[in-house]
């Protein structure tokens, strides 16, 4: 059924991208520092930010999808006083503690439902993700991320990944949730060890697999100087494995329409 409501995405760099859904408006992990912010992980370790959001959005945010508050490169300083200015903070259940004000927090499996002004609902629920490999969880902390399924006459839904590997939780979701679009957020990012905190071409290739119906749309890829591999990676491996049309990369600042 061809959808009768505005729906876009519109990617502003790192892990931060924004939904339109019949005039609701979220946001994935703010990250709005110009390029040359920059944390230390210790004394030995500093990771920058090398390129700048495409668009520092001035309009209201009703939701913030926040897959976790504790890693700069998924909430900076900019994005942090963001939130004060969205409707409401999705994010973990100890994020919400730390972060107070209009923050929920969601374990996996819980869900909340927003109207949808024209039509219908939004209900999000917090899904599984594991910051890394087995046994990476007291290092990484605690990290969601976000089904949405919309409830009207499409009835379509989407995945984002949050900052995770694949592993035998997301394998367990491909069972349950059919999504038309899932969003993973990429990069193989290394800033700790020799070891991925974030997908690989390997991981995304696993998630093409996992949700067969799905197209792949990778973000947190690009702009940090711990990722390790990028979207021309991505194309690359898709592309050898005869998949290249299930990969979509958006361009920072222009408005993708989803659900054609």
């Amino acid at each position: 059924m061809k959808n009768k409501q505005p729906f876009s995405a519109t990617y502003i760099g790192g892990p931060t991208v924004i939904f339109e859904i019949g005039g609701l408006r979220l946001m994935t992990d703010p990250t709005l520092d110009e390029a040359g912010s920059f944390f230390k992980l210790n004394e030995n370790m500093t990771e920058t930010k090398l390129k700048g959001p495409a668009k520092i959005p001035e309009e209201l945010v009703d939701i913030v999808l926040l897959s976790h508050d504790h890693h700069f490169d998924n909430l900076d300083n900019a994005g942090r006083s963001f939130l004060t200015r969205a409707g409401v903070v999705l994010t973990t259940k100890s994020g919400a503690k730390r972060l107070g004000a209009n923050s929920i927090g969601l374990a996996p499996g819980e869900c909340r439902e927003f109207q949808i002004p024209a039509g219908g609902s939004l209900v999000i629920t917090a899904t599984a993700a594991r910051h890394g490999p087995a046994g990476i969880e007291p290092i990484t902390g605690e990290v969601i991320g976000f089904h949405l399924s919309i409830e009207n006459e499409i009835r379509q839904s989407l995945y984002i990944t949050g900052d995770t590997v694949y592993y035998n939780e997301i394998e367990k979701l491909a069972e349950q949730i059919n999504p038309s679009y899932v969003f993973i957020f990429a990069g193989a990012a290394r800033p700790r060890g020799p070891f991925n905190l974030t997908m690989s071409t390997n991981d995304a290739l696993d998630t093409a697999a996992a949700f067969k119906n799905a197209i792949i749309v990778p973000v947190h890829a690009e702009g940090w100087s711990h990722y390790t591999e990028n979207n021309d990676n991505l194309r690359e491996a898709f592309n050898i494995l005869g998949i290249g049309h299930r990969l979509i990369l958006l361009e920072p600042g222009i408005p993708t329409k989803l659900f054609n």
